[in-house]
């Protein structure tokens, strides 16, 4: 689809506006005719030589009116020139002398004869059209039905298209019947000087689009239009067409105009403001308006664009928000100062940096003055206009006698005075002295409960951090020796020890595999200075006598989440290559398993036995964070409590009550 054309037009007046063209397409000249009338354009030019006027046999045509239409003849879809379109408004004029004639020519168009002739109205109308250096007529044949003819009455009108000119033309048109009736219509139009424009939008921004000769020079202004004053230049260049020209978006106000004017002596300037009513250009307009106060009780609003606006007072609470009209108010002054009535908006200035310093918890008092010097107070607050002496239960009325002694004492500062009333601000520090003590003594308490749990913390952070890690390995052989094993690690638990187990991390084991969850648990326990504990039972013997049998002979395939069979393949070559001392910590049940049974190779470590030898065994897990003897036996012996049920019941017969198979509350899942 193109882009529609646009017109800068002088003929509008003092306030010219941005016209779209029609656009007729192709070279040929047109008429046509208003309803009910038929017309014809002869072919070729005529002479434009009116003749003298002669007397109207009877009823005839003649023209009543000219009007013009600028528009475009298109040639190709970029190739269009300036056109006057010409519409000529007909009337009947004149009489029938013989009643006769009159009488045979409505016979003539009855519809009821039997032969009805189509009698009608007909005349030639010339259109004279002249553009120095250049004239130019036609003749158009017009007929009305006689049903129409009603003498001194209109018929309607016939539309010429077109008339070339010359942007900056004075033309002028004359119209006339042959023969001539009376005497000729004339129209004189000054067509503009002015390049086409085209205003379009591209995304946010606008593009002025001056499509003009190469070599044709002309002038290009942006400017800022005031109602009062002289125009506000805003940017001027000197140009040669063609040309572009993008606007920001932002720089769009409604008094922004375009001014354009050819580079040649004494010619005429035509202006246009187009972004009048455009929604970005108000919205842009009070961003960029400013709002000053000036001493010593004066305002001035800047603003690129004149609007009509009211200034009055008002005030704003200390925890901001918009501005509050002053209850009762003050008069209001009239300014003007540029406000738009298409968006409603309200810029506002405190008095406060000027006047006051820095913004403080102040009393607004409102002074109204009456007849005989009579006077009253009231305080602004966001409820209303409290009156200093009253009950009401707000922080004014509890002050009221206060605050007005010390408007008495001069203590409040006056911001305004006049015949009506007065503004007075008076400070508030004195009264909230007491009110700010009570709010730092409940910071101090908060501040030392919060020291507290902070060290709280702290110290449980540091106990958490002396405990050492222990890693627990052992041979699920059953039931009843997996909870003993789960209520042994929850003994050591309570030493402290940070104690793993597969029984607290089946999550994990089955996620990652036995093996891989050793690897893991071993290099981060002794990364940490920690110890790995192999828990032996006849189990774990077994297993161990597989794997420290012929080298050549694979040992069988196990569970695949046992952790011991797993671990065996790092552990054995820790022993047979003497890495063992200090990583590693061996233990057995004494009623499970005989002192003799565990394998010569495993004892390069301390193995002890569970739970007659507890607190050598505690103390070798603890190291150097192990308690006295006499706190490390009491130890002990708490761990050998929490084991005797767990021990019981690894001795009960089979199928007595309890040996069925599952974990204890201990050995649960905790991941």
């Amino acid at each position: 689809m193109p882009v529609p054309w646009f017109l800068l037009s002088l003929a509008l007046g003092r306030n010219p506006v941005v016209l779209s063209l029609e656009r007729v397409v192709g070279p040929q000249d047109t008429a046509r005719c208003s309803p009910g009338l038929s017309c014809h354009l002869w072919d070729g030019d005529v002479l434009c030589l009116p003749g003298s006027l002669v007397s109207a046999p009877g009823p005839v045509l003649v023209p009543t009116r000219l009007q013009t239409e600028l528009v475009l003849r298109c040639h190709e879809e970029t190739d269009c020139d300036l056109c006057v379109r010409v519409a000529v408004h007909l009337a009947v004029q004149g009489y029938w002398e013989d009643p006769e004639d009159e009488e045979k020519f409505r016979r003539a168009a009855d519809p009821e004869l039997e032969e009805p002739r189509n009698a009608s109205l007909q005349a030639h109308i010339v259109l004279s059209f002249q553009a120095y250096p250049t004239a130019h007529c036609v003749l158009l044949e017009v007929q009305v039905p006689a049903a129409l003819v009603q003498p001194g009455q209109s018929v309607g009108s016939v539309v010429f298209d077109c008339f070339e000119a010359a942007l900056g033309a004075e033309v002028q048109i004359w119209s006339y019947t042959q023969p001539r009736y009376q005497k000729e219509l004339n129209l004189t139009q000054q067509l503009p000087a002015l390049p086409w424009l085209n205003v379009s939008a591209d995304g946010e921004d606008v593009r002025l689009v001056l499509d003009v000769s190469e070599e044709q020079r002309f002038g290009l202004s942006l400017y800022w239009n005031q109602v009062q004053g002289p125009i506000k230049p805003w940017w001027h260049s000197n140009l040669t067409g063609p040309q572009t020209i993008t606007l920001n978006h932002t720089d769009l106000v409604p008094c922004l105009c375009i001014q354009v004017w050819p580079l040649e002596p004494d010619s005429v300037r035509t202006s246009i403001c187009p972004f009048r009513e455009d929604p970005r250009a108000h919205r842009n307009l009070w961003r960029a308006a400013r709002l000053q106060l000036l001493p010593p009780l004066e305002w001035r609003l800047d603003a690129p664009c004149s609007l009509p606006a009211e200034a009055t007072l008002c005030w704003q609470p200390l925890d901001g928000g918009p501005c509050l009209s002053l209850v009762p108010p003050l008069p209001r002054e009239n300014v003007t100062v540029n406000v738009s009535t298409w968006e409603k908006l309200q810029l506002q200035e405190c008095l406060w940096a000027d006047s006051l310093g820095p913004r403080k918890d102040d009393m607004l008092l409102v002074e109204t003055r009456g007849p005989q010097d009579n006077s009253s107070l009231c305080a602004l607050e966001p409820s209303g206009c409290t009156p200093l002496l009253s009950r009401a239960s707000t922080r004014a009325a509890r002050l009221g006698e206060q605050l007005l002694q010390d408007v008495q004492s001069g203590q409040c500062l006056q911001l305004w005075d006049n015949d009506l009333g007065a503004l007075w601000a008076c400070p508030m520090d004195k009264y909230i002295h007491q009110r700010w003590a009570l709010v730092w003594l409940a910071c101090l308490l908060l501040a030392a409960v919060l020291f507290l749990l902070l060290l709280l913390k702290m110290s449980r952070v540091k106990a958490a951090a002396r405990s050492r890690a222990a890693l627990l390995l052992y041979s699920a052989d059953d039931a009843s020796f997996e909870r003993l094993v789960g209520a042994l690690a929850s003994a050591l638990c309570q030493l402290p020890l940070r104690v793993a187990v597969d029984l607290w991390s089946r999550r994990d084991l089955s996620a990652q595999g036995a093996l891989a969850w050793f690897h893991a648990q071993r290099r981060q326990t002794l990364q940490e200075g920690g110890v790995v504990v192999l828990l032996f039972s006849p189990g774990a013997v077994a297993l161990c006598r597989e794997w420290l049998q012929d080298a050549t002979s694979a040992p069988r395939a196990h569970d695949p989440h046992d952790a011991f069979a797993a671990s065996l393949s790092c552990v054995l070559p820790d022993f047979l290559q003497g890495r063992a001392p200090g990583r590693y910590v061996g233990a057995y049940f004494d009623k499970l398993l005989p002192a003799d049974a565990v394998p010569a190779l495993f004892r390069s470590v301390p193995v002890f036995s569970l739970p007659s030898q507890l607190p050598d065994f505690l103390g070798t897990l603890q190291g150097s964070a192990a308690p006295r003897p006499r706190r490390l036996a009491e130890r002990a012996e708490q761990v050998s409590r929490a084991l005797q049920p767990a021990l019981e019941s690894c001795f009960r017969p089979p199928g007595a009550p309890g040996t069925g198979r599952g974990m204890g509350p201990e050995a649960g899942d905790r991941t």
